[in-house]
């Protein structure tokens, strides 16, 4: 019954991996799939384990509530909030500007600063830093997405091979080497690890998004944000920022993104070139922009959430002053005027919409000719497209209207940039807190997600959308994978079989086939099970050949970091998973040739090295 139960659960663990690399079904599904049959296997056939006890559904199910996984969820929910206040966006602007017009100097330099730094920072913290830094960065660059969340991962996971707290792994194995007598300082592996991350590094910026397949990504869809133009307005009213700007040459030098139009001052038009004027309370400017200068500037409380209908009493005119920073729930949303639409033909102002559906019109689009005219006074027509704002609530009234065809997933939150600072603030605590180990990752990770919903940086709307289903599924199969690999004794046998097939070769020889095995097993198992579970294999080797135990017990926190291979290997590989848009399929595409270059540096440097 015992070796039923290991040669089902090989079995499963087969079928699950070409399912997978097929992509024939979705990562969900086949996640699914592959937990069903473990449950259905120890569920029907209950196992005994070694220590007496039954390998009960608990155990399979533990990785659901693995702090790995929360910790990969809670950060997903972290960079949501730093998207939706706009936190990120100086200092990538910054760094973006370091690489000059070159596009690919400024990713080059973000992926070796992002190698350097997860030397002496754990990983984790270092690609949770750089990933929203990323994102924005090769937004403005118009770099494709797909092609560098997963060199940051890689190039991580090299970094952290070249110190002791470059990895958790690293730290683990050399604590279980410890036990054993073997001690391995700060430095001891940065010879080796500096040679195989500069020759894993060459193939990581230069090869490997070549190999990559093109996919859309979050990167790739805000850079199809819309150069399309909107034609719509500002009232400059008491307190307004933009009230004192002066012309010059012929513009508002104060004014960015959006391209001033129209000037009405008491119904008295200006049009550009703008000579001597200062914009004053009671002024309306006609403006077009994209959809993301307009959001912008919302964000930045520059234009009025409500331009549907206007009014001359005091009090309306404050409240469209304070609404002029809308809060977290705010989306823009687009929508194009149907055919025989009851609001055809009639102008913006008197349409209703704000009263039927309360929502503003902040622009309108039509690829025709528009005229220089107030948008309250533009007369609807079949095929506008129009740029709404409101509550996600009310802007999901539109689905299924005949007169106004909402654009499905065109709803966007208004960035809320007031926030901006809070947001940071609570990153950088995350990062601080998790780099230096003065609480675990998971703790800073939850308390930083709950932050943002609490100081109002994120809603729960917007934090439930962050929640990636795929990496939850994923996570907590592939757990329950190890979990049945590890209690059937499936891993010991593979280490007992690479042991038992080695004995009587040269020491290199074994050196180097100890290290594919556990590279292989890292990819499948865990870095860190992978470390614990063939340190003591590889030292008691040493010991029995006469030869460094330094070398054996490098090899095994090398091998454990070699984890490029399937998403669920490190946990780095899930953070990018979701942003790059990967596929399981992806991961081996690019990631099993960088297993089998490290692989072969390890083989010819480690004689030379370590004196063989």
């Amino acid at each position: 019954m015992h070796e039923f139960h290991l040669y089902a659960t090989y079995a499963i663990i087969f079928w699950t991996i070409v399912a997978f690399v097929s992509e024939r079904f979705s990562i969900e599904t086949v996640s699914l799939g592959c937990l069903s049959a473990i449950l259905l296997l120890f569920g029907v056939f209950p196992y005994e384990q070694a220590n007496g006890d039954i390998l009960d559904m608990r155990s399979i199910l533990a990785g659901f509530s693995d702090p790995a996984l929360a910790t990969v969820i809670a950060l997903l929910i972290v960079g949501q909030g730093l998207f939706a206040t706009d936190a990120i966006d100086g200092p990538a602007r910054f760094i973006s500007r370091l690489g000059g017009s070159s596009k690919n100097l400024t990713i080059f330099i973000v992926i070796i600063a992002a190698g350097l730094l997860s030397a002496f920072l754990n990983n984790t913290p270092v690609v949770v830093i750089f990933i929203p830094i990323l994102t924005v960065i090769a937004a403005q660059r118009r770099y494709p997405g797909y092609k560098v969340f997963m060199p940051l991962s890689f190039m991580s996971i090299l970094g952290g091979m070249t110190t002791l707290i470059g990895s958790s792994t690293n730290l683990i194995a050399a604590g279980v080497a410890d036990d054993f007598g073997v001690f391995i300082s700060f430095f001891d592996l940065t010879g080796m690890g500096l040679m195989l991350a500069v020759i894993g590094g060459l193939y990581v910026i230069f090869l490997m998004p070549r190999m990559l397949t093109e996919r859309t990504s979050t990167i790739d869809r805000a850079k199809t944000d819309r150069g399309t133009q909107f034609i719509g307005e500002i009232p400059i009213t008491a307190g307004h920022p933009f009230v004192g700007i002066a012309s010059k040459s012929g513009i508002f030098p104060g004014i960015k993104d959006l391209t001033p139009r129209i000037l009405l001052r008491r119904d008295v038009p200006f049009l550009p070139p703008f000579e001597d004027i200062t914009l004053s309370p009671g002024d309306t400017l006609v403006v077009t922009g994209t959809r993301k200068a307009f959001s912008r500037s919302l964000a930045h409380g520059n234009a009025i959430a409500d331009t549907d209908e206007k009014s001359e009493d005091r009090e309306a005119a404050e409240d469209a002053q304070e609404s002029a920073r809308p809060g977290p729930g705010y989306h823009l949303a687009e929508a194009v005027v149907a055919p025989g639409s009851r609001f055809a033909g009639r102008t913006i102002q008197l349409s209703g919409i704000r009263a039927r559906f309360g929502i503003s019109v902040l622009g309108v689009q039509r690829k025709s000719r528009m005229a220089r005219t107030p948008l309250s006074e533009i007369r609807l027509e079949p095929g506008d497209t129009l740029l709404l704002g409101g509550n996600y609530e009310q802007i999901t009234q539109l689905r299924g209207d005949h007169d106004l065809l909402l654009l499905e997933h065109s709803a966007e939150a208004v960035p809320q940039s007031r926030k901006a600072k809070i947001a940071f603030a609570i990153f950088f605590a995350i990062v601080v807190l998790a780099a230096f180990e003065i609480v675990p990752i998971v703790v800073s990770a939850i308390t930083g997600a709950a932050l943002m919903m609490a100081t109002g940086c994120l809603t729960m709307y917007q934090a439930v959308r962050a929640f990636d289903r795929q990496i939850y599924l994923l996570v907590g199969s592939s757990i329950a994978m190890a979990t049945a690999l590890d209690s059937t004794g499936g891993a010991a046998l593979i280490a007992q079989g690479s042991v038992d097939l080695l004995k009587g070769a040269p020491v290199p020889v074994i050196l180097s086939v100890l290290y594919l095995v556990m590279a292989g097993v890292t990819n499948v198992l865990s870095n860190n099970a992978t470390a614990v579970l063939f340190m003591p294999i590889a030292l008691n080797m040493a010991h029995g050949l006469g030869a460094s135990p330094v070398a054996f017990a490098s090899a095994v926190i090398f091998a454990a970091n070699t984890c490029f291979a399937t998403p669920i290997a490190y946990q780095t590989n899930l953070l990018i998973m979701g942003p790059g848009h990967y596929s399981f399929r992806d991961y081996l595409k690019a990631g099993l040739p960088l297993v089998f270059i490290v692989w072969l540096a390890f083989s010819l440097l480690a004689p030379w090295y370590y004196a063989l």
